[in-house]
């Protein structure tokens, strides 16, 4: 790095620097006094030894004319060096002057292409590349989810390489550039309402504007568009950085017509100490040499021609080597490495580095409002002044930004696009050979001559498709919403009766719980009897054993006696009564229940999983769908002569009753429908596979997708999806396996998986037997206490 001390060793020489710029333009005024401020500021008392000596000329934005300034500088004015100019199409020209004659050109054109370094090594682009801030309006156009977007450019070389960058940035967020409309420099109103009217008939509503530096035609354009009501409620216009950069200097007309316009412009830090004194020296010296210019602040194109100047000088005063001549200085400028108004100023391959950090703002009122700030790599950031390492940054632009004014000021986003009105009707394909009508129908009417849809995938929409799958093969030609059924493959498989051990069948009708509880109940019943009758009867005195057996006998043999008579109590009587009122109920229930079990098949699946089929080698059968014939042979492993394709839901239900095939695979939706239809002697395994599910199909980059697929989700949470699968389901009519086999031979339904009852199928009665027995204990005690009282009264007395 070059400091001023080492100009102290160099011997006092002119150095001629030659300048095209634009005269006629805002950036032009700016660009040759920021460089007429470098080259005094660079003349101070640290560095008399050099004086830098400026030779501008006026290319008035022509190229033809750029290549005859550059030709004046080099013959007439005998410059060593050429700044400037700022289009691609200028320096194309005066890069081929340049290098002729040995003289290094820095430019300051946006990109320069690799072959171009390569055919003009005196050429270096000056100017930080602003590629990347096509990744920033990537960034804010998949922030608010829109999906489509048309471009509004010049029709210059240079614009081309920027759209193709934009392109690149879009199809990474999966945004699709629809349109691109391409304006000569110089436009008349009359050609700039016929480009906007063919954006405002279609339906994409987010507009990116690429404009360099021709504020006339952007001024032009947003007033017209305004005149056209293009800048009120829906539309989204975002301009790029050469168009931003300037927005300070437009007209307030202009401003007035941008209300909600959202800009990108190239970031550097403006509160460093130096900034700030080139600043308030620019604008002091601006004003008194442009008047009648309304905004006197720099923009970032001085601030790069103000680095420019110094590069050059800086390299100047870096000892030369042995040989000297253009090539060194050349070499001294692609060593140069300082710290510019703009940030670290150095040149590799050719070129200054990337602005990788960008500001993005809100045209609202006189002026606009600094929304916040997007890095590359990083995202969206609140911090517009500190230093990259302590921002927080965000992936969406709504994380940071908060409110933002849109054009017409709605108080919602803008969805980026609308129907137009005259467009084409939506065509909607619909398969007319569905396999399963419930889902889709297809009905022509002969004496109309229309077609009618109907089905459980129209009744979603007014028009909609049918039971397509969502699969890999198919995403390269079509985007698809949200799936609306269930995402699996399934396999359909007959019922088997149950093998249970006969042995203990006799439990059956009870869980252990409540055969548990029984056995407690009864006990507890049988203590309450023999606790109140043991005074009255001698059969239950004795030794505790034989009134432990005694009481274990009248628990369980009240079940089927009944021996009120000889009781002599009323409270026994009382809790005898609902005792064998509860074994009425238990034992009547216990005997219709196990006469169920049986008689009644208990039936499970015959397969229970695909390995089973395998093992067995069986043939299996999926219904006619391209996708599922893929999947068993290449994910699942059948070999292809085990698998049976089927047009016909019937004729595959058909031969999996005879035995033909072991299962027949399908998506769970259709497994519904067909289980609903022949709802005896077959199931679904237990065993399924995820897939992509149904779902409807769009165009590459449809804007409809996204509010389909926000409706699909809507209608999912509110129900109504479920209850029409409900509706659809019942509408079958139960036929059995009789209308499909021609017999009665099928099974006569599918049995309980479990018919054991439990504790809760008679917990109320429970409740009222115990409660009795335990009424009538507690009187018992109670009498007891009373009795036993009087008695020893009256051996007192």
């Amino acid at each position: 790095m070059i400091t001023s001390t080492e100009a102290a060793v160099t011997n006092p020489s002119t150095f001629r620097i030659g300048a095209i710029v634009d005269e006629t333009s805002r950036i032009g005024k700016e660009q040759i006094l920021a460089m007429q401020m470098a080259a005094k500021d660079f003349q101070d008392p640290a560095n008399q030894s050099l004086v830098l000596d400026m030779y501008i000329t006026d290319s008035k934005g022509e190229p033809l004319q750029a290549a005859l300034s550059a030709q004046e500088l080099v013959n007439s004015s005998q410059v060593k060096a050429i700044v400037g100019p700022c289009s691609w199409e200028e320096t194309s020209l005066v890069a081929q002057i340049a290098t002729k004659n040995q003289i290094p050109l820095l430019s300051f054109a946006d990109s320069t292409p690799r072959w171009a370094r390569e055919r003009w090594p005196f050429l270096i682009q000056a100017s930080s590349s602003k590629s990347a801030q096509m990744k920033a309006i990537a960034a804010i156009i998949q922030s608010w989810n829109w999906h489509q977007v048309s471009v509004i450019t010049e029709d210059v070389e240079s614009s081309t390489k920027a759209v193709l960058q934009l392109s690149t940035a879009l199809r990474q967020v999966n945004v699709q550039l629809v349109d691109v409309i391409t304006l000569p420099p110089s436009s008349n109103p009359s050609l700039l309402s016929h480009q906007l009217e063919s954006l405002k008939v279609r339906p994409c509503r987010v507009f990116v504007v690429h404009l360099s530096s021709s504020t006339a035609l952007a001024e032009q354009l947003f007033r017209t568009a305004m005149d056209m009501k293009m800048l009120e409620r829906d539309y989204v216009w975002i301009t790029t950085h050469a168009f931003t950069s300037l927005l300070h200097t437009f007209h307030p007309s202009t401003i007035s017509a941008m209300q909600g316009v959202i800009g990108v412009k190239g970031h550097f830090r403006e509160t460093k100490p130096r900034y700030q004194s080139f600043s308030k020296r620019f604008r002091r010296r601006f004003s008194s040499a442009h008047p009648d210019e309304s905004n006197h602040e720099p923009s970032i194109f001085a601030v790069e021609a103000y680095d420019a100047v110094w590069a050059l000088a800086l390299s100047l005063l870096r000892p030369s080597n042995v040989t000297g001549g253009q090539e060194d200085l050349l070499n001294k400028l692609l060593l140069c490495n300082f710290n510019g108004l703009v940030g670290n100023v150095q040149f590799t391959v050719q070129k200054a580095g990337s602005l990788n950090t960008f500001e993005v703002i809100n045209v609202i009122g006189k002026s606009y409002n600094g929304l916040g700030l997007w890095t590359d790599g990083h995202g969206f950031s609140e911090n517009t002044v500190g230093e990259e390492e302590t921002a927080t940054y965000f992936s969406s632009m709504r994380d940071i930004m908060g409110h933002v004014i849109w054009p017409g000021r709605p108080r919602y986003s803008p969805k980026g696009w609308t129907p137009s009105p005259i467009s084409e009707p939506i065509i909607i394909g619909i398969p007319t050979e569905s396999i399963f009508k419930q889902f889709v129908d297809i009905e022509l009417d002969p004496v109309q001559n229309t077609i009618s849809a109907k089905g459980y995938a129209i009744d979603n929409f007014d028009a909609a498709v049918g039971d397509i799958a969502i699969v890999t093969n198919r995403l390269p030609y079509a985007d698809f919403t949200h799936p609306y059924t269930e995402s699996e493959l399934v396999m359909i498989v007959p019922l088997q009766s149950k093998k249970v051990n006969r042995a203990w069948l006799f439990t059956k009708p009870f869980t252990g719980s409540l055969w548990l509880l029984i056995f407690i109940l009864n006990i507890y019943n049988g203590f309450v009897v023999w606790m109140i009758e043991r005074d009255h009867c001698l059969k239950l005195r004795g030794s505790i054993g034989n009134q432990v057996g005694v009481m274990l006998s009248l628990s369980f043999t009240t079940l089927f006696t009944f021996q009120g008579l000889k009781l002599h109590s009323n409270l026994s009587r009382m809790a005898l009564v609902v005792w064998l009122f509860m074994a009425l109920a238990i034992t009547q229930t216990y005997t219709a229940n196990l006469s169920s079990i049986l008689t009644v098949p208990k039936l499970e699946p015959a397969i229970d999983n695909v390995e089973s089929i395998q093992m067995r080698r069986a043939n299996i059968g999926y219904l006619k769908v391209t996708y599922v014939a893929k999947y068993l042979e290449e994910v699942l492993h059948f070999s292809p002569k085990k698998v049976k394709e089927y047009t016909s839901p019937e004729d595959s239900m058909r031969d999996l009753h005879e035995g033909v095939i072991a299962a027949v695979f399908m998506e769970r939706p259709w497994a519904k429908i067909l289980l609903a239809r022949y709802c005896t002697g077959f199931t679904i395994a237990k065993q399924s596979f995820k897939v992509g599910g149904f779902g409807f199909a769009f165009a590459k980059g449809s804007p409809w997708l996204p509010y389909v697929t926000e409706a699909l989700v809507k209608v999912t949470e509110s129900g109504q999806l479920r209850d029409l699968e409900i509706d659809m389901i019942a509408s079958q009519k139960c036929v059995g396996n009789d209308e499909l086999l021609g017999d009665s031979s099928s099974e006569a339904g599918y049995g309980s998986s479990n018919p054991s009852l439990g504790a809760d199928s008679f917990w109320m009665l429970f409740v009222f037997t115990a409660g009795t027995s335990t009424l009538a204990l507690l009187m018992f005690m109670y009498w007891s206490e009373d009795e036993l009282y009087d008695s020893s009264s009256s051996v007192v007395k």
